[in-house]
């Protein structure tokens, strides 16, 4: 038995009758039963067959006849892990043959959830010791002996960060044999940087296995919005917000637009080549091979997304005055109104994504399919999976530079590569980097006007919200576009926007406004965000990020791994920010 799973022992007692186990996830929508087992007559002694049963998810047991009686009973349980229990079927009346179907648990199931909550305080200690650090450094002569000390240096000056940079003012060098940033001293938005930081760190312990608990894997399709649904998300939102304020300070200098506009190309270039050469190929298995080389991924993505926002905005934005007023027949809409071509422009984008996700003929599948295939919709179109957008995939990419791993394949069984971050879906990618754009906007349109800045977060969160709430009926699988992270739905994007206006709105009070949090420890790895994430990637399976466990069926050594993988990208990110390094593209 291996981890998420325990044991289960049918005993058929049933004279000259076998029975047939099937098996339901109560993850799996409009899905036909499983066959688990065949369990042997009764003939004299008991028939047994001894299967493996998932603990994820609660699953509902069908036993049936196999003499062809039927179902003779259903039972819904939600099995624990490494559990051991028996389902004993015996007759109760043998002249009415009314049978009966009991669960027995021969051995209880382990608490799996105690090492999050052993981690969860150990955790707390530490940040309950950084607290009392910091209120003793309040204390002057605490202060000075630690300043005389560690000789102390403060490196809050001009880093432009990767993927557009979060600060209110920006220079240019007029040489163009030095760097298109310049590294004089401004001022920069922490709770920004905080935010990516924060996306990251839980995205790399997600990628390093996050304990191997189900609910740090992605959803298998449509629903339930688990910690990784959101994560990349947000780090796509967050970086459109960088882009505006980035483009809007260099343009305030009075750059030139075509030299920004190179500098943004080769940006997007780099992060291609680095997802497509670095951080997609596993070298452990051999040479690199263009036969299996999967093209698209989160970097890959990322870099087109930031071409055409970066670009899209370049296009039309306006340099904003220090005082973050322009002119406008609608005040309220200052942030929005001047930029029409762009909402226009998205809205063409997105009548693109629906016509082709719902228009799009896919040969075998019914029009409009936004199913996973597999044995979801019981079976019917077991080679549709994504629909529009895999047969987009594969119709250019190839079935072999996809990935070939979906999330779909543990619950519904697919057999059909699929790629989440595929052609299509990154056509609301650029929706999501727009929004995250937008905020950018009203930070730079309400400067220094703490309350309109957190009412207009409010008001774009309230409003995605009641798009997502339309969209999805509130429902998981029953709305007109579910919420899927596999497809990029737009009920994804506006629903992850909505929660992503409300976080940054949060870390803006608590940072930036009332500045009652630094941003640490998450606003250090924000502020290297490539090197952390291209380096996770690179040196994941090397000591000390990973290593020989005893025993590789422990939630407990997956989670310590895990989080001390993490722990030590945040430290590294602490001491390249105490050292000045930061790495740009």
């Amino acid at each position: 038995v291996r981890m998420d799973q325990a044991v289960l022992l049918v005993r058929n007692e049933l004279p000259a009758q076998g029975l047939s186990l099937a098996a339901l996830s109560g993850a799996c929508h409009q899905c036909s039963y499983q066959v688990l087992a065949f369990v042997p007559p009764g003939d004299g002694s008991p028939g047994t067959a001894a299967v493996a049963v998932d603990t994820q998810h609660p699953l509902t047991l069908r036993l049936s006849s196999s003499a062809g009686h039927g179902e003779l009973c259903k039972i819904q349980y939600h099995f624990g892990e490494f559990g051991n229990y028996s389902l004993v079927v015996k007759t109760l009346n043998t002249s009415t043959e009314t049978v009966s179907c009991d669960l027995v648990i021969n051995e209880s199931p382990i608490n799996s959830y105690l090492p999050i909550l052993f981690a969860f305080l150990v955790y707390m200690g530490i940040l309950a010791i950084l607290i009392v650090g910091r209120l003793l450094m309040k204390i002057g002569p605490v202060r000075n002996w630690v300043y005389k000390t560690l000789n102390r240096r403060e490196t809050d000056r001009v880093i432009n960060s990767e993927l557009g940079s979060p600060n209110t003012t920006d220079s240019i060098s007029t040489d163009p044999t030095r760097r298109l940033w310049s590294t004089a001293p401004r001022q920069r938005l922490r709770s920004l940087d905080t935010f990516r930081g924060l996306s990251l760190i839980i995205m790399v312990f997600v990628n390093y296995g996050g304990g191997k608990y189900w609910f740090f894997k992605h959803e298998s399709w449509n629903g339930k919005l688990h910690f990784p649904s959101a994560l990349f998300s947000r780090f796509v939102f967050i970086m459109g917000t960088s882009i505006s304020l980035s483009l809007s300070s260099i343009l305030r200098r009075g750059s030139s637009k075509w030299k920004v506009l190179g500098k943004i190309l080769w940006r997007s270039f780099l992060l291609i080549l680095l997802g497509i050469f670095v951080v997609n190929p596993n070298y452990c298995l051999g040479p690199l091979s263009w036969d299996n080389l999967r093209i698209p991924g989160v970097l890959q993505r990322l870099g087109f997304t930031y071409l055409v926002v970066a670009a899209l905005e370049l296009l039309f934005a306006r340099a904003v005055a220090e005082s973050g007023t322009l002119e406008t027949p609608c005040p309220a809409l200052r942030d929005i109104l001047p930029y029409w071509p762009q909402w226009i422009f998205i809205l063409i984008l997105e009548v693109i994504w629906l016509c082709l996700t719902f228009l799009l003929p896919v040969p075998g599948c019914p029009r409009g399919y936004l199913g996973p295939g597999g044995i979801g919709d019981f079976g019917k179109y077991p080679n549709c999976t994504g629909g529009a957008a895999g047969y987009i995939d594969h119709l250019l990419l190839g079935e072999n530079h996809i990935y070939q791993h979906p999330s779909s394949n543990v619950i519904y069984q697919t057999t059909m590569p699929y790629d989440p971050e595929g052609i299509l879906g990154t056509i609301n990618t650029i929706f999501m980097a727009f929004l995250g754009l937008q905020a950018g906007k009203i930070i730079l349109f309400y400067k220094d006007q703490h309350k309109q800045i957190m009412s207009r977060f409010f008001i774009w969160s309230v409003v995605m919200g009641i798009i997502s709430a339309i969209l999805t009926k509130c429902s998981k699988e029953e709305g007109f576009i579910p919420i899927n992270k596999n497809l990029w739905s737009i009920s994804y994007v506006t629903t992850m926007s909505c929660f992503a206006f409300i976080l940054l709105l949060l870390m803006y009070y608590l940072v930036d406004v009332k500045r009652l949090w630094s941003g640490a420890p998450f606003f250090y790895p924000g502020m290297n965000s490539i090197l952390v994430y291209i380096g996770h990637q690179v040196f994941g399976n090397y000591f000390p990020f990973k290593w020989k466990m005893q025993d590789s069926q422990s939630h407990a050594e997956h989670l310590i791994q895990n989080l001390t993988a993490t722990t030590l990208w945040v430290i590294i990110s602490y001491l390249l920010y105490r050292r000045r390094i930061f790495w740009k593209i």
